[in-house]
């Protein structure tokens, strides 16, 4: 009896020792790099951190004339066309109106606007609970998207894509 009881609990022991004890283990981290369209000379990268139930994404982009630029996720993750069209349109996958992040309607995919300054150098942040990197579910799923950074500002109302120029850098949302 004793016997059996002392193996018992070196097996449990054994067992609790192997399970993660870091939560860290649980994030996805993804990286990509922009490519210039439509005969920019833009550049730049965008991460995406999945933690914890939430999507931190950045931007750091460079060669953008100064003043503000609007970003947005696309259907597509097809930066093939010159002027980075073949990305589609926003992605849309709950069928709202175009509009500012986390005000009335909006698309999945509408980021916003970043300042580029003197340099033409722009940065930019969002955290949200509505993305998620590979999880399967469509209406948050952003892998196998496009990342489109526009020549100009996003007014938020103008349907169904804000009105924000040329997409002069494009990036696949792939691993």
């Amino acid at each position: 009896m004793k016997k059996i009881i002392v193996f018992t609990l070196a097996i449990s022991t054994a067992l609790i020792g192997c399970k993660p004890q870091n939560k860290s283990t649980d994030t996805k981290k993804l990286n990509i790099v922009f490519e210039a369209k439509s005969n920019s000379s833009v550049a730049g990268t965008a991460s995406f951190i999945e933690k914890n139930g939430k999507v931190t994404f950045e931007a750091k982009i460079s060669g953008l004339k100064p003043g503000v630029h609007a970003i947005h996720i696309h259907e597509k993750s097809d930066c093939s066309a010159a002027d980075g069209s073949s990305a589609g349109g926003h992605w849309n996958p709950t069928f709202k109106k175009h509009g500012k992040w986390g005000v009335g309607e909006y698309h999945k995919g509408d980021i916003g606007n970043f300042t580029a300054d003197e340099k033409g150098n722009g940065k930019i942040t969002l955290t949200t609970d509505e993305w998620c990197i590979g999880c399967g579910d469509q209406t948050k799923d952003i892998l196998g998207k496009g990342l489109i950074v526009h020549d100009g500002a996003d007014d938020f109302t103008s349907q169904p894509a804000g009105n924000a120029g040329a997409r002069v850098a494009c990036s696949g949302i792939i691993k």
